[in-house]
């Protein structure tokens, strides 16, 4: 009879959309430390703190998936599952983006590691969709974490001097992206969201601040569709941000909910690709609301962790997220 305390036996995918938003947090004090004169070792030390919470996550995961590989199934199954297996995917990617500087060797393997990583949740996200009911192939916001996260790999791919790959991440995801922003556009005129799901909301700002960021990768000569990009997409994330803390104060009046990581990578994505747009064009307006939304993430985004982490170590977090057993 198996131990109901089996290492992994229950470990709620929903941990990696907090790990992915702690990722996006050492990317947004690496943008700071370009721009100023904080020191870069603050990043280097997250991300190594985040790296290893990473991996034990994986751990946990992997051995459920050893003991049980239809519990990933049924994961993928239920809304939390399905946003927490797209972020363990999009979580290596981000973790190459760190480590490109550092050890590019490493994070160009862990690049293309990543980028398996999301074909596969991707076609198993379509697949669950496909397979089960009809209401639940209703668009969501999670959707830009399945089919539009391979962006966060474009961002390793330019670093390491991949910009063909980098152009061809950024084109397709921007095409799916367009087409998730305007079907929600249409569900949120016809329905407004539960109160319990409007945190997912908060996602529509990743793909904007991250279209962002990989545009401002590429060198200035020679790519001035990039430019004109950047400055694009990062107006767009200043309006759905202001739509975002707009919706904000019935969900906080609610209380603390698991689905609150939904927050985090955004609003760290949000602060890069502010603070990387002043780095690149000296903008002032961009570096004080890149200053302001890390000081917002660096107090935020560690808060939502902590309180996750907890749950997750209690059982909480799984019994919260219907996380299946192995």
């Amino acid at each position: 009879m198996r131990s109901r305390s089996a290492f992994g036996e229950q470990t709620p995918p929903a941990i990696f959309t907090i790990i992915l938003g702690l990722f996006g947090l050492t990317m947004a004090w690496r943008a700071a430390a370009q721009g100023s004169v904080m020191p870069v070792q603050i990043s280097e030390v997250l991300l190594g703190a985040v790296a290893l919470l990473y991996g034990f996550a994986l751990l946990a995961y992997g051995r459920k998936a050893v003991r049980r590989l239809g519990a990933v199934v049924e994961d993928a199954r239920i809304l939390p599952g399905r946003g927490g297996l797209a972020a363990l995917a999009v979580s290596a990617a981000a973790l190459s983006a760190g480590l490109a500087p550092l050890m590019p060797a490493l994070a160009e393997k862990l690049m293309w590691l990543a980028l398996g990583a999301q074909a596969v949740m991707a076609l198993l996200v379509a697949y669950v969709l496909l397979s089960g009911p009809a209401e639940q192939r209703q668009v969501t916001p999670l959707w830009h974490l399945s089919f539009v996260g391979f962006i966060v790999a474009a961002v390793p791919a330019v670093q390491l001097g991949h910009t063909g790959l980098a152009q061809a991440i950024f084109w397709g995801t921007l095409a799916m992206a367009l087409v998730i922003w305007a079907l929600s556009a249409v569900q949120l005129v016809l329905r407004v969201p539960p109160l319990a799901l409007r945190p997912l909301l908060a996602i529509h700002l990743a793909p904007a601040s991250l279209f962002t960021i990989v545009a401002l990768g590429f060198p200035q000569e020679g790519y001035p569709e990039m430019q004109l990009m950047a400055r694009i997409f990062s107006g767009l994330a200043v309006v759905i941000l202001v739509a975002v803390l707009v919706s904000l104060r019935p969900v906080l009046a609610a209380g603390f909910s698991p689905l609150w990581g939904a927050y985090t990578f955004p609003l760290s994505a949000f602060a890069t690709a502010m603070l990387s747009f002043s780095n690149s064009t000296g903008a002032p307006l961009e570096r004080v609301l890149g200053g302001m939304a890390l000081a917002a993430a660096s107090a935020i985004v560690p808060y939502i962790a902590l309180k996750a982490i907890r749950m997750w170590m209690s059982g909480q977090l799984a019994l919260k997220t219907n996380a299946a057993k192995a």
